[in-house]
C-alpha cells in the first residue's frame, strides 16, 4: 500500500527498541503505547535510561483504571522502561474517567501547543484497532478532537478508554507499528495488504488515507497473509 512501509524482522523488539532509541537520542515528543507487545521492546530501550532524559513521554491511550492498576499502560511504560530514567512524563488520567480524562489530555496537548509526535508507537489488535480506536465506533470519523473517550472497549479488558483521536495519531512525524503472532495476520492483511482499503471494521486501514508516514514491524506469523 502507498505511503506504508512493511518491514518483516526476526526480532521485532529488538527492532522496535533500536527505532525508540533513535528517536530518544534526537529529544523531542515520543508517543508510546501499552499491551502486552511492546514491554520486550520496552525493556530492551531501558538499558540505555540516559537516552530518556531529554523526552516528552505521551501516550496513545489509556484505561480508565489508576495507574498503580496492573491495567494501565502508563503503568507498562512506567515499569518497564522508565526505570531510572527521568523523562517528562504527560500521562492520561484514566482514573478521570472517559469523557473527563478525555478532555483533561485534550487540554494538556493544546495547552502544549499541540505538538506532533515526533515518533507514535501503536499496536493493532486482532480486529484491526489501533490505540483505542475500536472497530464500527463512532470515534473513528472524529477529526476536531485531538483526544476521545471511549466508553466501551472492544476488546478486553473491558474497562472504558481515552485514546487520540484520528487526528493526532496522524499529525506523528512517525507511526511505527509494532505487530506481531498469527492472530493479527488477518488484520494485517486487511489495513495494509495489497487489497486494503478503508473500512471502519477495520480501524487501521483509515490511517493511510490520513498519513504516508506508516512503518509497520512485523514477525512472519502476522505477516503470513499479505
Amino acid at each position: 500500500m502507498p505511503g506504508v512501509k512493511l518491514e518483516i524482522v526476526e526480532d521485532p523488539a529488538r527492532a522496535c527498541a533500536d527505532r525508540l532509541l533513535e528517536a530518544a537520542r534526537a529529544g523531542g515528543n515520543i508517543g508510546l503505547t501499552g499491551g502486552s507487545t511492546p514491554r520486550a521492546a520496552y525493556e530492551l530501550a531501558a538499558q540505555e535510561p540516559g537516552a530518556w532524559e531529554h523526552v516528552t513521554v505521551w501516550f496513545s491511550d489509556e484505561r480508565c483504571v489508576l495507574p498503580e492498576d496492573p491495567r494501565s499502560n502508563y503503568g507498562l511504560v512506567r515499569d518497564s522502561l522508565l526505570r531510572g530514567a527521568e523523562p517528562s512524563v504527560r500521562r492520561i488520567r484514566g482514573e478521570l474517567g472517559p469523557l473527563e480524562g478525555a478532555d483533561d489530555y485534550e487540554r494538556v496537548l493544546r495547552d502544549s501547543g499541540s505538538p506532533p509526535l515526533d515518533l507514535l508507537l501503536l499496536g493493532m489488535g486482532p480486529d484491526g484497532h489501533l490505540a483505542s480506536l475500536f472497530p464500527d465506533q463512532e470515534t473513528l470519523s472524529e477529526r476536531t478532537r485531538l483526544v476521545v473517550g471511549v466508553p466501551e472497549a472492544g476488546l478486553k479488558p473491558f474497562v472504558p478508554r481515552i485514546s487520540l483521536s484520528f487526528t493526532a495519531i496522524a499529525a506523528s512525524r512517525q507511526v511505527l507499528y509494532l505487530v506481531t503472532g498469527e492472530s493479527k495476520a488477518d488484520a494485517v492483511a486487511a489495513a495494509f495488504g495489497p487489497g486494503a482499503k478503508p473500512d471502519p471494521h477495520v480501524p487501521s486501514s483509515l490511517l493511510p488515507e490520513l498519513t504516508d508516514r506508516i512503518t509497520v514491524l512485523l514477525d512472519r506469523d502476522a505477516a503470513a497473509k499479505l
